[in-house]
């Protein structure tokens, strides 16, 4: 049995960047992104995915045509390939976990978020995600919609935080209570990632009640801050939900 834990303290500090501090000229998951989100104090949320020969890269989408206005699956080119493609059009480049935790190099946390799909060996990026954050001394989480990610991370990487990401509406596969219930078992998450829409929520209350660090996502208008502010720990932003 997996020892009960806590999310460390500094999660709940920060207010997060989602995507990094992205905008006109600066697109999501981008050096450029980071750099904003660190001149302006905030943490980075950002989205991972593994390349063909198995590097995780900071890459949101499963096809390149929105980002990069590419062919095909983003999982079908080998990192080298992808470092080469533009970002909306911009001199941006995909990039290496690896190559923004260098940048980063611990000036402030970054919020891993893994992507997964059904069919997809989730578990695999896990373990490629794993080995890059041993050698890394920076403030770091891990967090995923897909339970099997925090559940892989307490069994097999102690040291990581992990977090679960759930939302209630149309695109989750967590709208009923049980569904959400079964997911925080599999998870025992150390903390949630709750869809700002999902908000206020009387579960969310009660776990926050009982310690439970709570996250909120994608907060990017004054409203959706200010009732993130009243429902949640802390903030991941966007656009005009930046302070």
């Amino acid at each position: 049995m997996v020892a009960e834990r806590r999310a460390p303290d500094w999660l709940t500090r920060w207010e997060y960047a989602h995507r990094g501090l992205h905008g006109e000229g600066v697109p999501e998951n981008s050096r450029a992104a980071a750099a904003a989100a660190i001149a302006a104090g905030m943490g980075i949320e950002c989205d991972v995915q593994r390349s063909r020969d198995d590097h995780p890269m900071v890459f949101h989408d499963w096809d390149l045509a929105r980002l990069t206005g590419g062919e095909g699956e983003t999982g079908q080119r080998i990192a080298e390939e992808l470092e080469t493609l533009r970002l909306l059009g911009t001199d941006q480049l995909p990039m290496r976990l690896v190559t923004l935790l260098e940048f980063v190099a611990g000036r402030v946390p970054v919020l891993i978020e893994i992507k997964s799909r059904p069919g997809y060996d989730v578990e695999r990026t896990c373990q490629c995600v794993s080995l890059l954050l041993k050698d890394y001394s920076g403030d770091h989480a891990v967090m995923s919609f897909d339970p099997r990610v925090p559940r892989w991370f307490r069994r097999q990487s102690l040291e990581t935080p992990c977090g679960l990401v759930m939302r209630e509406d149309e695109f989750g596969h967590t709208q009923s209570a049980w569904q959400r219930r079964l997911a925080r078992w599999i998870a025992r998450p150390d903390f949630l990632a709750y869809h700002i829409a999902a908000l206020p929520s009387r579960w969310v209350v009660r776990l926050r009640a009982k310690g439970m660090p709570v996250l909120t996502w994608t907060v990017n208008s004054p409203e959706t801050r200010r009732l993130a502010l009243a429902n949640a720990d802390a903030l991941i932003v966007e656009g005009a939900g930046v302070a």
